[in-house]
């Protein structure tokens, strides 16, 4: 199961935390919340696996967000 470990308030926002949790070796997946006419624009979940949700908060806290 897939778990939010953040929601960002842009896709570029989203694309940055996947890559700094995914530097790290963990699987991460982006989902808009909601479908809005500009796919850039809007809010957007980064999702990891249940099992590395701590891992991934602890990255996410080590890199200061």
């Amino acid at each position: 199961m897939w778990t939010v470990v953040y929601l960002a308030k842009n896709k570029k926002e989203a694309e940055k935390m996947s890559a700094i949790i995914t530097q790290e070796g963990v699987l991460v997946k982006i989902r808009p919340v909601s479908k809005s006419a500009n796919e850039e624009e809007g809010y957007y979940e980064v999702l990891v696996p249940e099992v590395e949700v701590e891992e991934a908060h602890s990255i996410l806290i080590e890199q200061g967000y």
